[in-house]
């Protein structure tokens, strides 16, 4: 018995620790209109698939594109 309230307790402990959620840039200047498909973080930076099939890797702290990846189809 004690042994399982050990497991539960430690489980409850582990567990109501949540990560670090990334932070969200303010704004995100998409050039082209191109239109957010889905959004991913990194250490430093963020990566945004566009609509017009490319990946947009943003510096996390300038907001500048480092890398443009275009996805074939």
């Amino acid at each position: 018995m004690l042994g399982l309230l050990a497991i539960v307790g430690l489980l409850v402990i582990r567990f109501s620790t949540a990560p670090e959620v990334p932070r969200l840039p303010e704004a995100v200047v998409l050039p082209d209109d191109a239109t957010a498909r889905a959004v991913t973080f990194g250490t430093g930076w963020y990566a945004v698939v566009t609509d017009h099939d490319e990946i947009l890797v943003f510096d996390a702290e300038s907001g500048a594109i480092t890398q443009r990846v275009r996805i074939a189809p």
